[in-house]
């Protein structure tokens, strides 16, 4: 077995926004694997500033990986488990050894029978510019928008009272994602105007790493909430645990190449349903590489929800697209 990888800057083809900042490239990671007849590829999606593995020995850990490709997968974990988009990497590229192809979990939805529904993301901007990309959803029919906020709220929220005078609950899902831009006193303010508006959930509406403060949001919370970055950097089954006792949230967003591939979300999911807290999977600016995994990965978890899945059209310079989006309908095609 051998292993080899190459850094790949994807390039924005408009800077997305969000409270962090505008994004112009997103730098990643494509891990190959072999053996004497087959080959695997993967991409370990490292998110500058977010991941949890965003640290100066990344590369040196990734060198390790390939030197020890040949190392069982329990082995491997034990020593990358803190570093989980190159364990995504790893996963991804050793199941595309097993299935060939373009394949990574075959069923139906690599059939081609059935499509995944997904929501129709907002980028951040000024008012003009949310405005339009809300409409192309809308004109696509998509049932389900989420909009990133936390940059103009007072914009924001008026863009939202629009849509829900427009479209009933009945009509739109709404979702917001607020990557923790406010303080826990605006957080109390702003969950109860979305609930004026009916809006679905919001993601992380103050910054991770509170839990007493995000438990108390959650407890008496009018609008439901969705913990995003509070999952990242934990990667022990009890911390976990602990974590979703404490807090208590009503949703968990998961996102593989941030919470520890396939095998973090499988135990993230084991662990939420215990408590009773519902879940959907999302993409993290991975390239068609990562989200053609994702995107196989998200059907057989069987979950209805509208999942918060890209599309690979972000960016000028992505790789080969294995996925078709109809209105809100994601599709595998070869």
């Amino acid at each position: 077995m051998k292993a080899e990888y190459f850094r790949y800057r994807l390039e924005f083809k408009r800077p997305g926004g969000t409270s962090r900042g505008v994004l112009h490239e997103k730098e990643t990671f494509i891990l190959e694997v072999s053996d004497q007849e087959k080959k695997g590829i993967g991409e370990c999606a490292l998110f500058r500033g977010l991941s949890f593995d965003d640290r100066p020995d990344y590369e040196e850990k990734l060198q390790w990986l390939c030197l020890n490709i040949h190392q069982s997968p329990d082995d491997l974990y034990e020593e990358l488990k803190d570093y989980p988009s190159i364990w995504f990497g790893y996963e991804q590229a050793m199941l595309n050894l097993k299935h060939g192809g373009n394949l990574y979990f075959p069923s139906k939805f690599t059939e081609r029978k059935v499509s995944i529904i997904i929501n129709g993301l907002i980028w951040m901007g000024d008012v003009q510019f949310m405005e339009e990309q809300i409409q192309d959803k809308l004109d696509q029919g998509f049932h389900c928008i989420k909009l990133k906020i936390g940059t103009d709220w007072q914009s924001e929220h008026r863009i939202l009272h629009e849509l829900r005078d427009k479209f009933s609950r009945d009509l739109l899902e709404l979702r917001v994602d607020a990557n923790g831009a406010f303080s826990r006193e605006q957080a109390g303010v702003v969950l109860q105007q979305l609930a004026d508006l009916d809006i679905h959930s919001i993601e992380q509406p103050i910054k991770a790493g509170h839990w007493m403060h995000m438990a108390e949001l959650c407890l008496n919370t009018p609008t439901p909430i969705a913990l995003d970055e509070e999952l990242i950097g934990i990667t022990g089954a009890e911390e976990k645990a602990e974590m979703l006792e404490s807090i208590q949230p009503q949703y968990i967003i998961l996102k593989p190449a941030l919470v520890g591939g396939f095998r973090g979300c499988d135990e993230w999911i084991e662990l939420a349903e215990k408590s009773n807290i519902d879940w959907w999977i999302t993409s993290a600016l991975e390239s068609n590489i990562g989200l053609n995994a994702i995107a196989q990965y998200t059907y057989t978890k069987k979950n209805n929800k509208p999942q918060g899945l890209g599309t690979g059209g972000l960016f000028t310079n992505n790789f080969d697209n294995y996925l078709d989006l109809r209105g809100e309908h994601l599709y595998f095609k070869q």
